[in-house]
């Protein structure tokens, strides 16, 4: 069967006239989950076979009885989803038209990043490839933002960072790996990630409600993530959450994108249909397939695969792909089903210390699922 069929639609067609019907369950787990504070409002969108079968808001901007209420409209801070709708997506373009080599080692484009004294060679070994599948021997997280008071410091930052494993390894989930590498591909291309994207994701697929830094005038659509009392000491709405990216002016490979529940499904749409105009299908099976090594990995190239246990549940195919964000985002798409969910929330409000929503995603995953009658 073929699981990738190539489509000219780029937008999927709304039937959205049963959806509450059909959907009872998947959408009463998030009714209960906002009743819950797991997080103050949600917005999801499912696609199924080249429909939109769900589009559906939940809850408010934030857990006041006057809060203004999510909508289908609400733009959310994507967080880590921005590695695969941007920087993912860059990388497979500027690879697909053959100015990415992927076995090539980052210092040759970054040379910055290999250091001039007390020199680790191994930084020599990291290459493209190893940064997409967080193999690189990178660190998770660091908090350059304490130090660093302007963009070129915090790259400076960036760039002693010293490796924690030998690179390819051992796979550990890097938001360094991912700056470093939306910077390097900047520089392959010689222009801006945000405006990349915008030209040749964005603007082609109608996503008119994505972008990095939005507009002041979409402010009054976008649920606040932080009442940040330690860095920026101020509430955070309409500006990234993730403070490496805040320094960095709200445009990084690891974090930054802001968009609708709608938007991204179209994404997901495309990407079903075999990446035309994005991409050829042949590039996009490359990138999100799961890789062999290091061992145990659930990586694909800047995506995520199911692992078990998934916050996909237990009924995405071996073929899937996905990815979580720290606001509590997430995006998960099966090819052999035809089937993508996008859930957006912002369950980092007021703080980051709710982490509820780890057990609602697979429940709400499964729901949908067993909704459509695809669960086998």
């Amino acid at each position: 069967m073929n699981t990738w069929p190539t489509s000219s639609e780029r937008f999927p067609s709304p039937q959205l006239g049963d959806q509450d019907r059909t959907f009872a369950g998947a959408f009463g787990i998030l009714e209960q989950a906002v009743a819950g504070k797991a997080f103050p409002g949600a917005s999801v969108a499912v696609t199924h076979a080249g429909k939109l079968v769900a589009l559906k808001a939940f809850g408010g901007f934030t857990y006041e009885r006057d809060s203004p209420q999510v909508t289908v409209e609400s733009i959310f801070d994507l967080a880590s989803v921005t590695k695969v709708v941007a920087t993912t997506s860059m990388a497979t373009i500027l690879y697909e038209r053959g100015l990415l080599d992927l076995d090539a080692p980052l210092a040759g484009v970054l040379p910055e990043f290999a250091g001039l004294e007390e020199k680790d060679k191994r930084r020599d070994e990291v290459t493209f490839h190893m940064l997409l599948a967080h193999s690189s021997g990178l660190p998770a997280h660091e908090k350059i933002y304490l130090h660093a008071t302007s963009k070129d410091e915090f790259l400076r930052g960036v760039f002693s960072v010293p490796l924690k494993n030998a690179p390819g390894t051992h796979s550990e989930y890097s938001d360094i790996g991912f700056i470093l590498l939306g910077w390097a591909l900047e520089r392959i291309a010689e222009e801006s990630l945000d405006r990349f994207c915008q030209r040749e994701v964005f603007g082609p697929l109608g996503m008119s409600h994505t972008a990095f830094n939005p507009p002041a005038a979409w402010k009054p659509q976008i649920p606040p993530t932080a009442d940040d009392q330690t860095f920026r000491k101020r509430i955070i709405q309409g500006e990234v959450q993730d403070e490496n990216a805040s320094a960095m002016g709200g445009v990084a490979g690891h974090a930054g994108l802001f968009s609708t529940a709608h938007d991204i499904a179209t994404f997901a749409h495309v990407l079903l249909g075999g990446g035309s105009p994005i991409v050829r299908r042949e590039t996009l099976v490359l990138v999100t397939r799961r890789e062999t090594s290091p061992p145990g990995t659930s990586r694909a190239l800047g995506w995520d695969t199911p692992s078990s246990p998934s916050q996909s549940g237990k009924y995405f195919s071996p073929l899937s792909f996905g990815h979580l964000g720290y606001t509590g985002t997430s995006l998960w798409i099966d090819p052999e089903r035809q089937l993508s969910v996008t859930m957006l929330t912002n369950r980092t409000w007021p703080d980051c210390a709710n982490r509820a929503i780890r057990e609602i995603w697979p429940r709400f995953h499964d729901a949908v699922v067993e909704a459509l009658g695809v669960a086998r």
